[in-house]
């Protein structure tokens, strides 16, 4: 029983020491220099943050260009075994010359001296490769003397080195070679010696035997993080600078209302927040080996991905390939015909004009026919030869070859198609479409209107994600509503929710995959169900002058003769009517919403409701609104006029002029279309691109937005004890236009005038 219980002991003690022997020699790589591949010695810390030793950051600027500037950040003295001077221990007793501690604080900053500049006008800037981050520090005018060793790297490789073993055994650094194992070390010489070099080194009756040894090590290490300008303790860290400072940095200007605090606090803040991060992630160990897991399968997945890709690249220029060769083949073939045929044509011609040579057979024949005397015979045989001869003697004249020698017809202009293959590449995905927020709106329904950036590569479909922004947000990440594969660079979203907030955005597809999103697009629905109307035409219009469109979505009031007229008897009075319009649909419940657009130039425009049998009563005949003989009041003070300035009145408008909306006080702003409500003491704001129409029926409040950011403009009570009508009051010239439906019109009840009908 005591063996079992030993021998699981034993094998316990062996599992740990294997996982301490594992995890110190996955640390290793951490210990390296980026520059030597070694373990760091005497590691600086960077302005990146980033560790190298110094000796191959000296080394490094001295490849720079970079001369006097490797300077030892730390204070310590020089040691025996890298000054020459001290091998002889007779040398070794003479007083070594100490850099000038004034001159040192000079070169700080602290006064002049006689040849010495305040404040060089271009110090010189050294900069860094940093062969971790590859990017270029800057190191200051003082180049490596102003960076701080990093003192706990340093402890750290050193017990790295105890526990594994790295290097064997350490040599003493003075001996001849071959030299002996090291048994002390110095701090203050910075050096290793055997047990002889330590007494030579260290002899009686000097300063140097007071030195105590320690064991050997291939670091020396200050007592204390030194301050490389001041060569102080650091006491403070600055948190602006993100640097540690001494008391002679703190009251510098250099760091005048920088945030400094001991570092004390700052090691308590920085080592709790070190904890809890590492305590984090080793209580996270099974995420992290599933995320390892999931980067191996990415990893394979790659690979074969990669091999898929590599073949299916090599199939396409083998087809590339494959295509030209056969066209090839046929152009070759085409000109190979066509030099045949102007070969047969020119050897036609040669043994031609052959026959013509003296001797030869059409010349012989034709001497031998000149000879026959017998005429009639004579006549029957010249007529074929004359008839050879004169070809003979026209081609002869007008000598031509037959066929041309040039081939220039058979030129390739591959200008183009070399381009196409100089700039054959992969697809690339598409780049974030951009939004046109100009025909971009939300009405009935939300209508997206997108491009894509000129130089972008081209997309196969698209797909549109939305959200509500005003709904609560539940708990994990935003859930968009999509819709895959739309086609064209446009959507139509039906049906959003009423006096909500959409956000909406746009990507990309092609066969390289999804591109990056567009930006988002924030778009206001209307407050109210969207009232679809006409313009009606058959009441109270003039059709001298108003004009109404063939879609009836559109009024345009054109000042004739008559307004002419009234201006120029203005002085002395005149009755100038108002023009309205009306919608063709008549609201009994409910709540309803429209929008138009008032043309920035019009002269006088009021936009609103009121009740159906009042606007019929005002077109029965209309009041003059300016004449001075013109006085709504009666002059008695009756009950029945005190009712009605208590009740709500029947019209409801907002006042347009010159690019302008008049905003009254109070519900006498909103009297309306008689001009009952007089001159009153109200403000203007800037005409919107569109105004909307909010009408609670039931509430019996009508609401003036601006249809684009939908700000109130102006809220009024309207009497509802009727059917109520959309108006269009015009004075002057002026335009108004309907906001078209983003969907289909439905059907529409026709109720104004006690008709009823169905579009």
């Amino acid at each position: 029983m005591a063996e079992g219980e030993d021998m699981q002991t034993f094998t316990s003690i062996m599992d740990a020491l294997v996982r301490i022997s594992t995890s110190m020699k996955n640390m290793e790589k951490e210990l390296l220099c980026p520059v030597c591949q070694e373990m760091y010695k005497q590691p600086l810390v960077l302005p990146c943050t980033h560790n190298v030793c110094q000796a191959c950051a000296r080394e490094v600027l001295g490849q720079q260009g970079y001369i006097g500037h490797g300077g030892d950040p730390s204070s310590e003295p020089t040691s025996p075994a890298s000054t020459p001077s001290t091998r002889s221990p007779r040398l070794s007793r003479r007083t070594l010359p100490k850099p000038d501690r004034l001159d040192r604080l000079l070169k700080s900053g602290f006064g002049t001296y006689p040849g010495r500049k305040r404040g060089a006008l271009h110090p010189q800037v050294i900069m860094f490769p940093c062969p971790a981050c590859q990017g270029d520090v800057e190191l200051g005018e003082r180049g490596l003397a102003g960076l701080f060793r990093n003192l706990t790297l340093e402890r750290v490789v050193e017990r790295y080195r105890q526990s594994v073993s790295v290097g064997g055994a350490i040599l003493c650094q003075l001996c001849k070679p071959p030299p002996l194992e090291a048994t002390k070390g110095c701090t203050e010489c910075r050096a290793t010696f055997c047990n002889e070099c330590f007494k030579l080194f260290h002899p009686w009756g000097t300063q140097k035997a007071q030195h105590e040894p320690t064991l050997p090590t291939l670091s020396f290490r200050p007592k204390g993080l030194m301050c490389p300008d001041h060569k102080e303790e650091v006491t403070h860290y600055c948190k602006t600078c993100q640097r540690l400072v001494c008391q002679l940095c703190r009251v510098r200007r250099t760091h005048s209302g920088h945030k400094i605090t001991p570092v004390l606090s700052a090691y308590q803040a920085l080592k709790d927040k070190l904890t809890k991060s590492l305590t984090y992630i080793l209580g996270n160990q099974d995420t992290v080996q599933t995320q390892i897991c999931e980067l191996e399968e990415a990893v394979r997945h790659t690979e074969v991905s990669g091999q898929q890709a590599k073949e299916e690249v090599s199939q396409l220029v083998r087809g590339l390939g494959a295509v030209l060769e056969e066209k090839r083949a046929s152009l070759l073939q085409a000109i190979e015909e066509c030099q045949q045929e102007r070969l047969a044509r020119l050897s036609a011609q040669i043994q031609e004009h052959r026959s013509l040579l003296d001797g030869s057979g059409l010349v012989g024949y034709a001497q031998e026919v000149l000879k026959e005397t017998d005429q009639p015979c004579f006549v029957q045989a010249a007529k074929q030869l004359h008839n050879r001869i004169a070809r003979a003697t026209e081609a002869l004249q007008t000598f031509r070859p037959a066929a041309s020698s040039s081939f220039r017809h058979c030129q390739l202009d591959v200008g183009r198609e070399m381009k196409l293959l100089t700039e054959l590449n992969f697809l690339r995905v598409p780049e974030a479409p951009v939004i046109d927020t100009q025909r971009t709106f939300a009405y009935d329904q939300i209508f997206l209107c997108w491009r894509l950036p000129p130089h972008s590569p081209p997309a196969w479909h698209y797909t549109v994600e939305f959200r509500r922004t005003d709904v609560p947000a539940q708990p994990g990440p935003t859930r968009w509503q999509r819709r895959e594969e739309v086609r064209g660079t446009s959507a139509l979203l039906e049906n959003p929710d009423t006096g909500s907030v959409y956000v909406l955005r746009v990507r990309g597809c092609n066969k390289a995959g999804y591109g990056e999103y567009s930006e988002d697009v924030h778009l206001h629905t209307p407050p109210a169900p969207v009232l679809h109307f006409f313009l009606d035409g058959r009441w109270g219009a003039s059709r001298e002058r108003l004009a109404i469109s063939k879609d009836q979505r559109a009024v345009r009031s054109v000042p004739g003769l008559p307004l002419l007229l009234a201006a120029d008897r203005l002085l002395t009075g005149c009755h100038l009517s108002v023009d309205v319009v009306l919608g063709d649909v008549a609201v009994t419940q409910g709540r309803s919403y429209w929008a138009c657009a008032v043309d920035p130039a019009s002269y006088l425009v009021k936009v609103g409701v009121g009740l159906e049998s009042k606007l019929q009563e005002s077109f029965q005949g209309a009041p003059d609104v300016i004449s001075p003989r013109y006085d709504p009041d009666s002059g008695h003070d009756s009950g029945a006029e005190d009712a009605t300035v208590e009740a709500s009145p029947p019209f409801a408008f907002l006042t347009i002029g010159m690019g302008k909306i008049l905003l009254g006080s109070g519900a006498n702003s909103n009297a309306g279309l008689t001009g009952r409500d007089g001159p009153t003491a109200g403000c203007t704001v800037p005409l919107p691109p569109r105004l909307g129409i909010c009408l609670d029926y039931e509430r019996g409040r009508v609401s003036f937005l601006d249809a684009v950011s939908f700000r109130g403009l102006l809220e009024c009570p309207l009497d509802c004890s009727g059917p109520v009508c959309p108006a269009f009051c015009f004075i002057g010239g002026g335009a108004v236009q309907l906001q078209e439906p983003v969907g289909t019109k439905p059907e529409r009840k026709v109720t104004i005038g006690g008709f009823a009908k169905l579009d």
